[in-house]
């Protein structure tokens, strides 16, 4: 009778978590949609146009402010260009394994926005920057190792801030990205069209309304206002915390591309199998790739089953995924490498060997469109259609 009612209690206990877990996928199936759109757009646009609005008198701000020569600002303009191009990477990494995009992104506008919040308050006390030149006496100090550290510190945290923020586009797909939507297509052809519309946009903003705000009301205001933007930008996110999708499901794919790799190299020796079936190769169950394409067809050595007793355990995965990969790995990873080559032609376009030459040559330029006008020497930039967007 224990036996029955133990028995019972499980399948009870069996049925309540297949009846939630149902639950919660229709809850995400309601979720997501059109609705979250202006809400991601607005985060991106907001936070392009803080991020960008701070960059191009910045090495004013470093020569004239902490008077560091101009090499040395110049340098550091760099490395935070460097970082602030790397972090992006890790911050993918972290957020699709770790994390999830939704946390990727909105720890990503926090950290950037207490940089902002950081570089603002440089400027809004003078403890913060080296005091101002006695020129009677032509005595200048530099500043301090703990104003250097600040003002560092201010360029670290919107380097790592920027590393979340790159997972704003993912994040926004998955949004739109309903497989039961028949106009799944034209739904993410909309959503793409206005997110790059937004941030052009802000882009242009950021390079002339902010760039104009900081060389007329000075750096106080100047630099308020990029970080009054990346709040908004957060708080805006946050808001529509309920209405987003939020994917749960981790996936490593650094480490599959590292285990393809690995298992193509052990089982280089073999054949690949002569008939192009699906039951020689092992893919994922409810996955529409059964067979591997023919390109970079020394990486279908990866997912090819030898022995499927020893090399298939009973739910229908690999026992050992170092030797046996799946047929979507290994496309994924070719997907990789056939865009290396395209990619690799952009490296020489991206390079800024001349740092902020281009302000300083700006500003020894007639910038006068009227007698009461002067183009920003910051926004120059816009006129020449070298956006980075």
């Amino acid at each position: 009778m224990d036996k029955e009612v133990e028995l019972f209690s499980v399948h009870d206990a069996a049925d309540d978590e297949m009846v939630s877990h149902e639950i919660s996928q229709q809850s995400q199936r309601r979720k997501g949609g059109l609705i979250t759109m202006p809400f991601i757009i607005a985060n991106e646009a907001l936070a392009r146009m803080a991020s960008l609005g701070l960059l191009p008198n910045m090495i004013t701000y470093l020569m004239g402010s902490y008077r560091l020569h101009l090499g040395k600002a110049t340098q550091i303009l760099l490395l935070t260009s460097a970082a602030s191009n790397f972090t992006p990477v890790v911050g993918a990494f972290i957020a699709d394994s770790y994390l999830g995009r939704f946390l990727g992104v909105g720890l990503g506008s926090a950290v950037s926005f207490l940089g902002m919040a950081l570089l603002w308050l440089t400027a809004m006390f003078p403890q913060a920057r080296p005091p101002t030149c006695n020129h009677q006496t032509g005595d200048c100090k530099s500043a301090t190792k703990g104003q250097m550290a600040v003002l560092l510190s201010a360029f670290g945290l919107m380097s790592i801030g920027n590393g979340g923020l790159s997972c704003s586009l993912a994040f926004g797909a998955d949004q739109v990205n309903r497989k039961d939507n028949p106009n799944n297509h034209r739904v993410l052809e909309i959503f793409f069209s206005w997110y790059y519309a937004f941030t052009t946009i802000a882009v242009i903003i950021a390079l002339t309304i902010i760039v104009y705000i900081q060389d007329h009301l000075g750096w106080k205001i100047g630099f308020g206002v990029p970080a009054a933007l990346m709040l908004l930008s957060t708080l805006l996110f946050f808001l529509a915390s309920p209405l987003y999708v939020k994917i749960t499901k981790r996936t490593t794919l650094f480490t599959g591309f590292a285990q393809v790799t690995v298992a193509a190299y052990q089982n280089r020796k073999i054949q690949l199998p002569s008939q192009n079936s699906a039951e020689f190769y092992h893919h994922n169950k409810d996955s529409d790739l059964l067979v591997p394409t023919d390109r970079l067809r020394f990486m279908n050595k990866a997912c090819v089953i030898k022995n499927r007793e020893q090399d298939i355990a009973s739910d229908g995965s690999a026992t050992n995924p170092w030797r046996l990969c799946t047929v979507d790995q290994v496309e994924e990873l070719k997907a990789i490498v056939r865009v290396i080559p395209l990619w690799s032609t952009g490296i020489m376009m991206s390079l800024n060997i001349g740092g902020s030459f281009g302000l300083l040559q700006a500003k020894s330029l007639d910038r006068h469109i009227t007698s009461h006008f002067e183009v920003p020497a910051g926004s120059c930039s816009v006129i020449m259609g070298h956006l980075r967007v």
